[in-house]
C-alpha cells in the first residue's frame, strides 16, 4: 500500500480497502468491512469538534493508524486518510482471518468460530493485540510493526453498503449516511446486513 492511495477522502478510500490486507507480525487478516469517517464535516467523528490530546493522530498525515479507547473496555483502528489536517479516517470493523489463526484463538477464546474472531471492530483489536501503543503506527512504512498490504485481490465491484453502525442522538442526522462497506456475503462481516442494505454503494 503507499501514502499516496490513502491521501484521499475516506469515502473514497473505504470501499477500495476492502479485501486488502492488515498484517501484525504473524497475524494475517483480509479486511471486509469499514466505515469512513469525515472530521468536522461528521458529527459522529472524533475530529468533529476538533484535536485534541485523544484525536492528534487523525489530523496527521495519512497512512498511519488511529487507535481509539472506548466504552471503558475495548479499542478500535482506524486508518487515516487525507491530506493532513483534515482528518478523515477508516474505521476498521471486521478481517477475514487467512494466518496466525491459533494465535487470534488464543487472544479471543470466546469466539465460536474463526469468521468471528475479527467480526467486529473490538474483536479485531484482540485478537490482533491492538491498544493505544499502537497509535500513530505507521501502516505504510518501510519498517513497522503493523501494515497495510496489497495481495492483488481487487475490491468488490458492487460492495454491499448501509448506515454506520450505533449512531448517536448527536449525529441523528448523519442517519442517512451510507458509509459502512463490506465485502457481500463475507461471514466475518460484524453483524447480519441490516434491512435496506444495497450491493452498490451511494454517490455522496
Amino acid at each position: 500500500m503507499t501514502r499516496r492511495f490513502l491521501d484521499r477522502d475516506a469515502l473514497e478510500v473505504a470501499p477500495e480497502l476492502l479485501n486488502k490486507l492488515l498484517v501484525r507480525g504473524p497475524l494475517v487478516g483480509r479486511i471486509v468491512e469499514v466505515e469512513a469517517y469525515h472530521g468536522g464535516l461528521d458529527p459522529a467523528s472524533h475530529a468533529f469538534r476538533g484535536p485534541g490530546t485523544r484525536n492528534a493522530t487523525m489530523f496527521g498525515p495519512p497512512g498511519h493508524l488511529y487507535v481509539y479507547f472506548t466504552y471503558g473496555m475495548h479499542f478500535c483502528a482506524n486508518v487515516v486518510c487525507g491530506p493532513g489536517g483534515e482528518a478523515s479516517a477508516v474505521l476498521l470493523r471486521a478481517l477475514a482471518p487467512l494466518a496466525g489463526v491459533e494465535l487470534m484463538r488464543a487472544a479471543r477464546p470466546a469466539a465460536r468460530r474463526d469468521a468471528e474472531l475479527c467480526a467486529g471492530p473490538a474483536r479485531l483489536c484482540q485478537a490482533f493485540g491492538i491498544d493505544r501503543s499502537l497509535d500513530g503506527a505507521d501502516l505504510v512504512g518501510k519498517e513497522t510493526e503493523i501494515a497495510l498490504l496489497d495481495d492483488g485481490t481487487p475490491p468488490p465491484a458492487a460492495p454491499a453498503n448501509g448506515p454506520r453502525v450505533g449512531l448517536s442522538s448527536r449525529a441523528a442526522e448523519a442517519v442517512y449516511w451510507q458509509w459502512r462497506f463490506a465485502v457481500p456475503g463475507n461471514p466475518a462481516v460484524s453483524r447480519p446486513a441490516p434491512p435496506g442494505w444495497r450491493t452498490s454503494h451511494l454517490v455522496v
